[in-house]
């Protein structure tokens, strides 16, 4: 870790009774740095708004927020800055929220993931075993619980294999363990509509507008495995990496196309796309 601050200090640590320890009670947004800027950070912080209303968070305070990570990533040319946000501390054990809960907030900056440069020509997936459950609460919201992630991505260490595709108890293919599913058909974006479970990834939103921009169609729905053999492309896509093509799910091949090329190249300056690599 190349640096952090809670509640605004460099030196202080979070309680061991915060709420986001104990129950995974808040939220988190982790946003590419480039050339000393985080990407994307509207997005970011719309979407940290949005949880926060419907978590029942105190609104997080955004020029704060901004003013520190400003500060964390300073310098910093290719990094991830990590926002949590939690309810803070609660009063004494127990589920029930504090009536008036003082939050906890966590920004952190990392060194850039070691991707391989090839991952952005495209990556092998593999479909996991663990299921998404779902819960309309909680879906599409970054909020802190990821043990079905967590399980999800401890199922395979083979380095070729880049991710790992989640299911919902339908057997629809819903996101990646850390990533969001696009699949191509003609002109038409096909992508889960996340409203049962699963992520709504800032870079998922940015590539949507970037379709709109490019008169692709989107299609909301799910995919079952057997019905990728039918479609002309697949792409991954996080505000890390930005977007990554698949070219096998679970050994069965995938061609990388022309709509993915194009939505990798308008994606590229928000991601830590590899230097003169694809993407």
């Amino acid at each position: 870790m190349l640096g952090q601050l809670v509640n605004g200090r460099a030196e202080a640590a979070v309680e061991a009774g915060d709420r986001g320890l104990a129950y995974g009670d808040g939220l988190f947004e982790t946003l590419a740095v480039v050339g000393g800027q985080p990407r994307l950070w509207d997005y970011h912080m719309d979407r940290l708004l949005e949880g926060a209303r419907r978590l029942g968070l105190p609104e997080p305070p955004l020029t704060t927020l901004r003013e520190e990570a400003r500060y964390l990533v300073q310098g910093a040319d290719r990094a991830v800055l990590k926002i949590v946000l939690t309810r803070g501390a609660g009063e004494g054990r127990g589920y029930r929220p504090p009536a008036r809960p003082l939050p906890t907030r966590l920004l952190s900056l990392h060194d850039a993931p070691l991707h391989p440069p090839e991952h952005w020509d495209g990556v092998d997936v593999r479909l996991c075993r663990t299921r998404l459950a779902a819960q309309p609460a909680l879906a599409g919201m970054k909020h802190l619980n990821r043990l079905e992630q967590v399980l999800a991505r401890g199922e395979w260490r083979d380095p070729a294999i880049a991710e790992g595709l989640m299911l919902d108890d339908n057997g629809l293919i819903i996101q990646g363990t850390a990533t969001n599913a696009f699949a191509v058909q003609g002109r038409t974006l096909i992508t889960p509509p996340l409203s049962l479970c699963g992520v709504a990834g800032v870079m998922r939103r940015y590539v949507l507008e970037q379709a709109e921009a490019l008169g692709l169609g989107v299609e909301h729905r799910g995919l079952y495995p057997e019905e990728l053999g039918g479609v002309a492309e697949m792409f991954l896509t996080n505000s890390v990496i930005g977007l990554w093509p698949v070219r096998a799910v679970a050994n069965r091949p995938l061609a990388v196309g022309p709509v993915t090329r194009r939505l990798q190249e308008a994606v590229a300056g928000e991601a830590l796309a590899p230097a003169g690599g694809r993407g």
